[in-house]
């Protein structure tokens, strides 16, 4: 394996961001080495390299970076029989390590043993080459691109948004933040038959992005008070939405959900980080508001491919920048200022456009 060049992103503190030749490692019996191709940048790996933390998970070592990907299986462990070289696949990158109560419930993602790759301890998939568990790779057709590939994690953060908060047809939609996943969701709700969705966001560039993609109403969010917003959301969409999707962390928009959405509906938190938010709590109490949390995903990577592959769901769009692994800082730089949509490093340098 030596000969193989490894070329990675590697967080070592806050603002300490490298590039770094690592060792490739021999894939173990049940897993498969793989030759990453796109890599989509999450605002958790700008998180990391802001902050050095995020979410209860802080770098104590250097990391490699990235959780949104896919590639090519170029060696297959002894145990391994459903892939094989040449296979292209896209990957979900945490699975559970033991066969706990969370597993057999069918809620693996609430696993206390997880593993997830690019999440202290584990590396990511910022690198030329990574071994993972064969049983979390997942094969793609040729009709699907990698990039493709890479966006299936963050709609799947998207369909078990939607599962979590039973987005159904006929139902109201509010959905706070316009980002990726915010996108997402509104995508995904699109195709789950939903009557009107209305999304808000501080920029406006992303609120043309949702209106291009089917957004029914956009607001632009633009120092007001949560119950202000609220009001607005309901005058867009003619009555109070069924269910709220936050999917921006911001403290405003999460009071905004609890007061936009109507008795009896569900507010889904999608994008909080921070460990504390003030909420409108007597809001929840007398209208029976429920706040339902979402942690990753679980059991959608297959959902996610058919909806690819029939053409229900199309995330081309949203993938507005692509940089070559050598050119990571520039797009670190570019999601942190927030142009476009989807940042994807192409890792494979024999084929870095799609």
């Amino acid at each position: 394996m030596s000969h193989r060049e490894n070329l990675s992103v590697v967080i070592h503190a806050a603002g300490d961001l490298r590039l770094e030749n690592r060792p490739v490692t021999e894939p173990r019996s049940n897993e498969v080495l793989l030759k990453i191709n796109s890599v989509g940048i999450c605002g958790t790996d700008i998180h990391f390299w802001e902050r050095g933390g995020t979410a209860g998970f802080d770098i104590n070592k250097p990391l490699t970076l990235g959780h949104e990907f896919s590639g090519t299986v170029v060696e297959v462990g002894s145990g391994v029989e459903h892939l094989k070289a040449g296979d292209r696949v896209a990957v979900e990158p945490g699975f559970p390590k033991k066969n706990d109560e969370f597993v057999k419930s069918g809620r693996y993602n609430l696993t206390l043993t997880d593993y997830t790759a690019g999440l202290p301890p584990n590396n990511g998939a910022m690198c030329q080459y990574l071994a993972h568990n064969a049983n979390y790779c997942f094969k793609i057709p040729d009709s699907l691109s990698f990039e493709e590939g890479a966006m299936i994690e963050p709609l799947s953060v998207a369909i078990h948004a939607c599962h979590r908060g039973k987005v159904t047809i006929g139902k109201m939609i509010f959905i706070c933040g316009a980002g990726t996943i915010g996108l997402m969701c509104m995508l995904v709700a699109k195709t789950m038959g939903v009557a009107q969705v209305v999304i808000c966001d501080l920029n406006s560039s992303r609120l043309e992005v949702a209106k291009k993609l089917g957004a029914d109403f956009t607001i632009k969010v633009d120092g007001e008070t949560p119950q202000i917003l609220a009001k607005k959301v309901r005058a867009a969409l003619g009555a109070m939405p069924d269910v709220s999707l936050e999917c921006s962390g911001a403290e405003l928009c999460v009071q905004a959900s609890i007061y936009a959405t109507r008795s009896g509906g569900t507010v889904v938190l999608v994008g909080t980080e921070e460990d504390h938010v003030n909420i409108p709590i007597i809001q929840a109490i007398i209208r029976e508001v429920d706040i339902r949390g979402v942690f990753k995903y679980c059991n959608t990577w297959p959902i996610a491919i058919n909806m690819l592959v029939l053409n229900r769901i199309d995330v081309k769009p949203l993938v507005t920048h692509r940089f070559p692994l050598n050119e990571v800082h520039k797009a670190f730089a570019t999601t942190k200022a927030g142009k476009g949509v989807k940042v994807i490093l192409k890792c494979d340098p024999s084929d870095p456009d799609e």
